[in-house]
């Protein structure tokens, strides 16, 4: 029968080679389900904290001289072949033989544990993070993960996202979004970013959205939407169904500019659509859309406002004012 410590040692070695596999850009489905099969039991689940803990803080310490001096001593050190061939082939089982070898690993660590994930105009992606959140894409989106001993960090870098986070009391969840900062335990919600201005939706739980880190924060409740300036934040009430229709791949247009809505279904196109300037640009829309159909939600403003639709030699879709002929 294994000893305890002989499971605790075998453990860490496992989490250790789970954090390298899932720290890489791209990881695969039956990867992260493996993964997650493994943390279920409580002793690997207690492994993997210890091990991102080391790995963090590890990376606090990365311009610290004088650890990088112990480190640089620990790895010029000669280990005799036998020992040699008893290190484990696995790079953290090599790291755990001396506490500055850990070191020096965490540090290597620590920068692979950057991660992005992006999404091409027109395409969608669900993103299961290792802490068991998960992260849904919209068209043309970017993302960069960072999880740190005391905190989860994501980057909306561009586009939008919908958050489920999973709870951890100890680690906040927390969302920058250009001049934005939203802060969560365990909830769900969405943030669009374009350019500095961003735009919050809370789904569920509660979050709190600042300006920037430091600045007094907005706390929003199921069913508010938080629109973040330069120079303010404003809460409104929203239709949250409406607001997060594009995770089931549709467009909601209420009472919105043609202009706008214009912009909003070029999002999702390669070949988009081009308004001719002329006063219809700010008549008020409304409908429901699949993201994507350009046809069909041509055709209808077409059809609803009196214009033409033609496709231009360079595959963009005109609409424009419909002569008489």
């Amino acid at each position: 029968m294994a000893s305890p410590n002989n499971r605790v040692v075998t453990a860490d070695t496992e989490a250790a080679t789970w954090h390298v596999r899932l720290g890489v850009r791209s990881v695969s489905t039956r990867t992260i389900e493996e993964f997650f099969a493994w943390r279920s039991e409580p002793a690997n689940a207690e492994a993997y904290r210890r091990v991102e803990k080391v790995w963090a803080a590890a990376g606090k310490l990365a311009g610290d001289r004088q650890i990088q001096a112990a480190v640089a001593e620990a790895m010029e050190r000669k280990v005799d072949r036998n020992a040699k061939r008893r290190l484990p082939r696995t790079l953290f089982g090599a790291a755990a033989v001396t506490a500055a070898v850990v070191l020096s690993m965490g540090i290597w660590f620590w920068h692979q544990t950057r991660t992005v994930f992006s999404t091409d105009v027109g395409e969608q992606q669900v993103v299961q993070l290792a802490d068991g959140s998960t992260v849904r894409l919209d068209t043309g989106s970017q993302i960069q993960v960072r999880f740190e001993r005391d905190e989860r960090r994501i980057e909306l870098e561009r586009g939008q996202a919908l958050f489920t986070v999973a709870h951890d009391a100890d680690r906040p969840f927390v969302v920058s979004a250009g001049g934005a900062r939203v802060t969560a335990v365990g909830t769900v919600f969405d943030v669009r970013r374009a350019g500095e201005n961003v735009q919050v939706t809370l789904v569920s739980g509660a979050v709190d959205v600042a300006r920037a880190a430091g600045a007094p924060p907005s706390r929003l409740s199921a069913g508010q939407q938080a629109r973040v300036t330069p120079a303010a934040v404003t809460t409104r009430a929203v239709d949250v169904a409406k607001a997060t229709s594009w995770t089931d791949g549709r467009i909601v247009f209420e009472d919105t500019s043609l202009r706008d809505a214009v912009a909003e279904v070029n999002r999702y196109l390669t070949d988009g659509i081009d308004l001719e300037a002329g006063e219809w640009a700010d008549v008020p829309i409304n409908g429901v859309f699949r993201a994507g159909d350009r046809e069909a939600f041509a055709s209808a403003a077409a059809e609803g406002l009196g214009l033409s639709s033609s496709v231009k030699p360079d595959g963009t879709l005109l609409l424009s004012k419909r002569t008489n002929n």
